[in-house]
């Protein structure tokens, strides 16, 4: 299980892919502590955003602050490539280099 600092900083080092979480809520403690699954997310980062698709199917573009402040209360699951790539920009920033 993942924070959502630990999270995001995970996205930020591999952008451009998505990658399915579920939120969880843990309350109580001891005997008494239980685990709510909220829905499962699709995230991916894009530069200084992050794209979320929620259990609905609805997609908002998160700023990092946004992020930390609509996840900030779950432990989230180990993140699970989809196998989707929204954005092919960074697989070629390094071969566009300028001319020789």
């Amino acid at each position: 299980m993942l924070a959502p600092t630990e999270l995001l900083s995970f996205l930020l080092t591999r952008g451009g892919r998505e990658y399915r979480v579920t939120a969880l809520l843990c309350s109580g403690r001891g005997r008494k502590a239980t685990v709510r699954e909220l829905g499962v997310y699709h995230l991916t980062a894009r530069g200084d955003q992050v794209q979320a698709t929620g259990p609905t199917g609805q997609t908002r573009a998160l700023s990092h602050a946004e992020f930390l402040q609509v996840f900030g209360s779950y432990t989230l699951t180990a993140p699970e490539p989809t196998g989707r790539m929204t954005d092919l920009g960074p697989l070629f920033a390094e071969t566009m280099g300028a001319p020789a």
